[in-house]
């Protein structure tokens, strides 16, 4: 009677049940959960984003140092896009629910002016790396933490998450090329472990890492999903040593802005020297001029004398 009365028992935790139970089958549907193969259905405009963004990824991950301007353009793109967006499509905004092509339209106009802004403004441009290196490390902090320690409010992850952002800003300010690297190449890798995650699981573990920041309950993860999470170091360490040792060998962000600087030097030099080139022609002009005025007055005076000396006398 008592099997039949309470089938299943749950802890303090939700999530997890009694794993007594055996009799119902409680471990079996945690097991098939990650063992059964799900029909996966993909979405043409999705399949094509997620492929264009796993080529930025490669881009990021080895090129992220040497395409610095680009790179600085993308991140406040993305980053400027991807806030705006969800502050859209999940918050009213004067009583109405935006749709999905209208909150998209927003993000993307803003995302640009934000990519401009980096782009242009090379601290602001490094500020804003070194903010997206310490959200990734901080969630992957709270990927693992959730292991060990739920929090109980929100206010945990979210003050993880900007300590640790801000701390890398800062860092990025002051030492600009080895943390631009490093930003560069783990940024390269988390965009291409979620594109595989899409194809695979459907972004499974970024909907898992999405709870984790609200504190909301969810299922675990499979073994394939810390799989594709073990991809992600391995590919920053990888880009990591193949954009110093390799793209980034020999070339500095500051040399670029000096040699601008340099060009803009060389066309005032130029500039200045024709200035002052058509000056000293005018002035020699000027001067010919002041000069022949007195010859031809001589000349006239001695073509006046010479016809009064060859007059008859009377």
């Amino acid at each position: 009677m008592e099997s039949y009365l309470s089938p299943f028992i749950l802890t303090s935790d939700p999530r997890h049940y009694n794993l007594q139970s055996v009799e119902t089958g409680g471990e079996e549907t945690l097991q098939s959960h990650c063992s059964l193969e799900l029909e996966r259905h993909y979405d043409l405009v999705p399949s094509i984003v997620c492929a264009l963004c796993c080529f930025f990824g490669i881009v990021y991950n080895f090129f992220g140092y040497r395409c610095f301007k680009a790179i600085m353009f993308l991140s406040g793109l993305l980053f400027g896009s991807a806030v705006i967006f969800l502050l859209c499509y999940k918050e009213r905004i004067l009583d109405t629910q935006l749709s999905l092509e209208v909150s998209a339209g927003i993000a993307l106009g803003i995302g640009v002016l934000c990519g401009l802004v980096t782009m242009l403004v090379r601290s602001v441009g490094l500020f804003m790396t070194g903010l997206l290196l310490g959200l990734l490390l901080a969630s992957a902090a709270l990927l693992v933490m959730e292991q060990f320690y739920h929090p109980h409010t929100v206010w945990v992850p979210i003050g993880f998450l900007m300590g640790l952002a801000m701390l890398f800003a800062v860092l990025t300010l002051q030492w600009q090329k080895l943390f631009t690297v490093i930003s560069t190449a783990t940024f390269g890798a988390a965009i291409m472990v979620i594109c595989v995650d899409y194809f695979i699981e459907l972004l499974a573990l970024a909907h898992y890492l999405y709870d984790r920041i609200r504190v909301a309950t969810s299922e675990p993860l499979c073994w394939y999903s810390w799989v594709i999470l073990g991809v992600w170091p391995v590919l920053s360490i990888l880009g990591i040593v193949v954009q110093w040792r390799i793209t980034a060998e020999g070339f500095s962000h500051t040399d670029v802005i000096l040699s601008h600087r340099q060009k803009r030097l060389q066309l005032l030099r130029i500039r200045q020297q024709e200035v002052k080139k058509r000056q000293s022609s005018v002035q020699q002009d000027g001067s010919y001029r002041r000069k022949a005025n007195p010859t031809k007055r001589v000349t006239s005076r001695v073509c006046g004398s010479g016809s009064q000396s060859l007059a008859p006398p009377p």
